[in-house]
Formats: structure tokens, C-alpha cells, sequence
């Protein structure tokens, strides 16, 4: 295909409102931040604890530089496993009440590891429809049979178990949906996989460092089962960066050997794994951060319940629905010349338009009281 098509169907993108961008951030990240000169107050950012900018993070990062260099400089599986990797691997599964964990550069690597190293043709994945996109590429390059079912619906769910007489089968489901806010059923999803012998692989991206007291959201429903496969970032809540997916240790033993996105890659920096040890530190140490975000979240409710759409979501992730691709540019655009940055969301990565506002215990009362105010202005207008 010549360039030109792809050029024509980037214009076709921008003018159905499609188009994605980037803007240039010019200061740490936080609820306050420079952008081509100007101060924003951020609610686009999954700093949900404020801990991307935290003088304790930055120290250990610092230190962790200083004594182990800023490369690592070969593939795990060669010279790149270092000290400081195989601490915070050894941290993480016991800070989730795991046996083993194993670490990634992303978690978009994560999913893509657990998904084509245990299935493939022949296997079947049952995959919520609002899944992340990371998962259900997984699914794609695994080539397992592919069975999705509406969003937590779990009565469909059990029918394509129980119609499946694929070999192995895998449930698979974010665990805080990231463009809705909402918690899935964990429990009732792994209750579904104990009666039809399946795995449960739960995708906490949004709820680790958050739900349960920080452990995530196995830990906030009392979860456990040796069929869990458990994936986590730590470049949201926790602040820093990378993924670990924690389960049984033959688990991680046959990702360690299998998976390609683990295997074929160079490690992190281990200096990154110095500055998550100090993340967990503050997650553990001040549970004061989840109340407040919590504080904010029902102050941001109350204040848009009259004047807004809300999905039912008690999270960090809070969604405005609007009623066309239009209304959430326009919208998104009046509160950024207003100083407050909040994403418009549209299709194909949703299904319906709306605002995503993520909430940071960073924010101040003040700054959630101005989004509330400038929202029912921008409502009111036609």
C-alpha cells in the first residue's frame, strides 16, 4: 500500500474526529504540570498516589543509578539479571501473596508473555468484550480460539465454557476496567474457572497499589487460588515503571523459558527496580494516600451527579459519557483553555464517547472543586 492511502485514511480519521495526538509535557509528572508554557491541573495521569515525582522514589532511582549503572545491558536469560531485579521480584509475590513473581518492561509484554506461552491452537481464551487491547492482541498472536462475551456477563460467559472441549482454556479479564471504572467479579470469575478447569488471568494495571490496602484487587475481595495468573504495572499507582505477573512458581519458571517478550529483550534498568522498592515502601507505609484518593473520588461524584452521566465506578477512573464524538472534543477543549486537562475518549478505543478523568491523591480539594465547577458551565452550554 502506497503512502499516500495511509495518508488519505488519516485524513479520513481527523475528520471523523478519530485522530490522536500527543502534547509535550514540560515538568515532572503531577497534578499540577507545564505544558507548552502553560500550568494545567492534570487529570489525564494514572499517578493515582502521587508517587511518579515522590523525593523518596527519585532518591532511591538516584542511588540505584549510582551503584548499578543506568543500562543493564543484555537480556535477563544473559548478563542482564541483576540484584536489585531479583529483590523486587522476590518483594512483589509476597507483597501480593504469590509464590513466584517474574518482571517486564511493560505490561503490554506482561500480557503478551502469559497469553501466547500457555495457549495456542486448538486452546480457547473467554476474554471480557471491554478487555484491554494488550489482551486481546495477546489472544490474536497466540492463535487460540478467541471467545468473547459482553462485559461482565457472566451467564455468557458460562455458556462458551461450557460449550468449549478446547484442551486448556483461559478466562481473562482486567481487573479495574480502564476506560469504565468498574471492578470485575473476581471471585464469581474464579469459581467459573474452578467448574470448567480453567485458568483466571486477572489484569490489575488500575487496581494494584490502590485496592487492598495497595496489594490490589485479589487482596480486596480475599482471592487466592493456585489457578490465578496475576498481572500488575508499576507505572501507574506505584509511580515508577514495568509490570510483574506473580502465580505459581512453575508458572514463572515456564515464562521465564518460553515467552519471547521476556526471553528476547533486554532488562529493565535496575536502578528502576531500586525506585520501586522505595514505592512499595511509601504503598505500605501510608495508607493515608488510598483514603484520600477515596475522599476525592466521592467529592467528584457528588459534585457531577446532577450535571453529568457518571458510569458506576467507585475507583480512581471516573467517566463522563457524552452523546457524540463532537460534544467530547468540544468539551475536552474548553476545560484545557480553562487549565484543566482531562482525555476525551471516543471509538474505536470505546464504544460511546466520554471524558476520562483519573483522579491523583496529588490533586488538592481546590483542584477537584474546579473541574466539578467548570463541568456543570460546559454541561449547561448547548
Amino acid at each position: 500500500m502506497p503512502f499516500s492511502q495511509f495518508a488519505a485514511k488519516l485524513a479520513e480519521r481527523q475528520q471523523a474526529g478519530l485522530l490522536r495526538s500527543r502534547r509535550q509535557i514540560d515538568s515532572p509528572q503531577g497534578a499540577h504540570i507545564l505544558v507548552a508554557g502553560r500550568q494545567l491541573i492534570n487529570f489525564c495521569s494514572n499517578d493515582y498516589l502521587g508517587l511518579a515525582n515522590h523525593p523518596a522514589v527519585v532518591q532511591a532511582a538516584q542511588q540505584g543509578a549510582a551503584e548499578w549503572g543506568v543500562g543493564s545491558g543484555a537480556a535477563h536469560l544473559l548478563a542482564g539479571h541483576f540484584g536489585p531485579h531479583q529483590a523486587l521480584e522476590d518483594r512483589l509475590a509476597a507483597f501480593v501473596g504469590m509464590p513466584a513473581a517474574l518482571g517486564f518492561s511493560t505490561g503490554y509484554m506482561a500480557n503478551l508473555a502469559v497469553i501466547t506461552a500457555l495457549m495456542g491452537r486448538g486452546d480457547a481464551v473467554f476474554a471480557d468484550k471491554l478487555n484491554h487491547a494488550s489482551l486481546n492482541d495477546a489472544v490474536a498472536l497466540s492463535r487460540a480460539d478467541f471467545k468473547r462475551y459482553p462485559h461482565q456477563d457472566l451467564a455468557a460467559l458460562e455458556r462458551l465454557l461450557a460449550a468449549s472441549s478446547a484442551p486448556r482454556k483461559l478466562i481473562v479479564a482486567d481487573a479495574v476496567f480502564s476506560m469504565d471504572g468498574d471492578i470485575a467479579p473476581v471471585a464469581a470469575l474464579l469459581a467459573l474457572a474452578e467448574q470448567y478447569d480453567a485458568w483466571l488471568f486477572l489484569d490489575d494495571a488500575h487496581g494494584f497499589g490502590v485496592l487492598g490496602e495497595g496489594r490490589g484487587t485479589l487482596a480486596e475481595f480475599g482471592v487466592a487460588s493456585p489457578r490465578i495468573i496475576y498481572m500488575a504495572t508499576l507505572g501507574k499507582a506505584a509511580g515508577v515503571s514495568g509490570a510483574f505477573v506473580a502465580g505459581e512458581q512453575v508458572l514463572c519458571d515456564w515464562l521465564l523459558n518460553i515467552a519471547h517478550s521476556y526471553v528476547y529483550t533486554t532488562a529493565m534498568p535496575p536502578l528502576l527496580s531500586c525506585a520501586m522498592q522505595a514505592s512499595l515502601d511509601l504503598i505500605e507505609a501510608e495508607p493515608w494516600r488510598r483514603q484520600r484518593l477515596a475522599e476525592h473520588i466521592a467529592a467528584l461524584r457528588a459534585g457531577l451527579k446532577d450535571c453529568c452521566e457518571l458510569l458506576d465506578s467507585n475507583t480512581a477512573i471516573q467517566l463522563v459519557l457524552l452523546p457524540d464524538n463532537e460534544t467530547a472534543i468540544r468539551i475536552a477543549k474548553a476545560l484545557f483553555e480553562r487549565g484543566i486537562w482531562v482525555g476525551a475518549i471516543r471509538p474505536p478505543t470505546v464504544p460511546t464517547p466520554r471524558l476520562r478523568i483519573t483522579l491523583s491523591v496529588a490533586h488538592s480539594s481546590d483542584d477537584i472543586a474546579a473541574l466539578i465547577s467548570e463541568l456543570k458551565a460546559l454541561m449547561a452550554k448547548p
